[in-house]
C-alpha cells in the first residue's frame, strides 16, 4: 500500500506543500518538514482612500480583532462553508501564508496540494485553484477533502473493503464511503464548527436576552458544549459574559448546561442525518464491511463532547475519533505530496 510505506520513503527537502484551506483554521504541511502552519483563516483588511483593499493582518494577529476593530477595519474569513467567499482576499491570505512557510526570503515557486470540499462546485474549485496558482505555485493540485481526511486517519481506502470517514470542518460536514482507492459515496452538508457556534449564539439570544461573539461562542462549545446529555450534567451551570438586548449593557449572566446541550441540537442532528443518508445509500456489501470497521470522524468538529456517542447511538455502528481529528485532512494531502507520482489519479491539477 502506498500510504503505509511512507515511513521508509526518503524525503528530500523541498518547498513543495500541502495546504488544508479551511473555513476556520488554515494548516501548511511541507515535504520534508511536516505540519509547519496552523493559524486561523481570517484577515484584517482596511479600506484605503482610492477604494482598494490594504490587509492589515493575517492568522493568529488578525483574529484578535474579530469584534474589536473601528469602523475602518474589518477582520473577515474569506472562506464560508468550506469555499471562497472572497476571492481577493482569499489569494492574498494564500501568498502570506505561503511566504511565511519560506520566510520570504528562500521563496521558491512550490507544487501545492490543496483540498477542496467533495460538495465544491466546479467554479468554487476553479476559484481555490486560481488562488493557489496566483499565490506562487508552479503547479496546483487540488485533492476532495474526504479522501484527504481518511488517508490522513491512515484508513485502508485502497482495500476492496469500505470505509466510512466522517470529516467535520469549520463550514462543512463531509460524509464519505470509500473503497478501492476512490470516493464510493460521497455527501457534503454545510454544517461545521460556524453552525455550532452561530446555534450557541442563538440560543442564549432566544433563552438569555444576550447577545454574545463569535469569539465568546466558541470558547463555550470547546468548554461546555456536548452532542448529548450526559449523567450529572442536570444542575450544571457556567457563567457567561455579553451585551444585554434590554438595555444594551454588558452584563454576566449564568447558563444551563442541559439547556445548552438542547441548544446544540440542530447541527448535531443534521450531521447524524446526514450519515444516515449515506449509509442508506451504501451497496450491501460496503455496508457490511462497515458493520465491522466501523465510522470515523475526523476534524475540529470531532471534539465535540459526546458526538461520537451520539453517532453510535444513532446508527448503532462503532464510533472512533481519529488519533489527530484537526490534523488529519493536512496530513493526508502531505502523503499525497510526498507519493505525488503515485496518486494522480486522485488529485485535479487544471481548470
Amino acid at each position: 500500500m502506498i500510504f503505509s510505506k511512507l515511513s521508509n520513503i526518503k524525503i528530500s527537502w523541498s518547498s513543495d506543500m500541502a495546504i488544508d484551506l479551511g473555513t476556520a483554521n488554515t494548516l501548511v504541511y511541507v515535504k520534508g518538514k511536516g505540519i509547519v502552519l496552523n493559524e486561523p483563516s481570517v484577515v484584517a483588511i482596511q479600506d484605503t482612500n482610492d477604494g482598494k483593499k490594504e490587509v492589515l493582518a493575517v492568522g493568529k494577529e488578525a483574529k484578535t480583532m474579530v469584534g474589536k476593530t473601528p469602523g475602518s477595519i474589518k477582520a473577515i474569513r474569506p472562506l464560508r462553508d468550506g469555499v471562497i467567499a472572497d476571492f481577493e482576499i482569499a489569494e492574498e491570505m494564500i501568498k502570506y501564508f505561503v511566504r511565511k512557510v519560506h520566510n520570504r526570503k528562500s521563496f521558491v515557486s512550490p507544487k501545492i496540494v490543496i483540498c477542496v470540499p467533495s460538495g465544491a462546485t466546479p467554479v468554487e474549485k476553479r476559484a481555490i485553484h486560481e488562488s493557489a496558482e496566483a499565490a506562487g505555485a508552479r503547479r496546483a493540485y487540488l485533492i476532495e477533502e474526504p479522501i484527504a481526511a481518511a488517508i490522513g486517519a491512515d484508513l485502508p481506502i485502497e482495500d476492496a473493503r469500505g470505509s466510512m470517514i466522517v470529516d467535520i470542518g469549520g463550514g462543512t460536514t463531509e460524509v464519505a464511503i470509500l473503497s478501492l482507492g476512490g470516493i464510493v459515496y460521497t455527501n457534503s452538508v454545510r454544517v461545521g464548527g460556524d453552525k455550532i457556534d452561530q446555534s450557541i449564539v442563538d440560543f442564549v439570544k432566544d433563552k438569555y436576552n444576550l447577545l454574545l461573539g463569535e469569539a465568546s461562542a466558541e470558547f463555550i462549545k470547546k468548554e461546555y458544549g456536548s452532542a448529548m446529555p450526559t449523567r450529572g450534567m442536570n444542575g450544571q451551570s457556567f457563567h457567561i459574559k455579553g451585551r444585554s438586548l434590554h438595555d444594551g449593557i454588558p452584563k454576566q449572566i449564568k447558563i444551563d448546561t442541559l439547556q445548552l446541550c438542547e441548544g446544540l441540537a440542530k447541527p448535531v442532528n443534521t450531521i447524524v442525518e446526514a450519515i444516515k443518508v449515506a449509509l442508506e445509500n451504501a451497496d450491501p456489501e460496503l455496508a457490511a464491511d462497515i458493520v465491522d470497521t466501523g465510522i470515523v470522524i475526523t476534524g475540529g468538529g470531532a471534539l465535540l463532547k459526546n458526538l461520537d456517542a451520539t453517532i453510535k447511538k444513532a446508527t448503532g455502528l462503532p464510533v472512533s475519533i481519529a488519533e489527530n481529528p484537526l490534523n488529519s485532512v493536512v496530513m493526508g494531502c502531505g502523503k499525497c505530496l510526498d507519493n505525488l507520482d503515485r496518486v494522480k489519479n486522485l488529485l485535479t491539477s487544471a481548470y
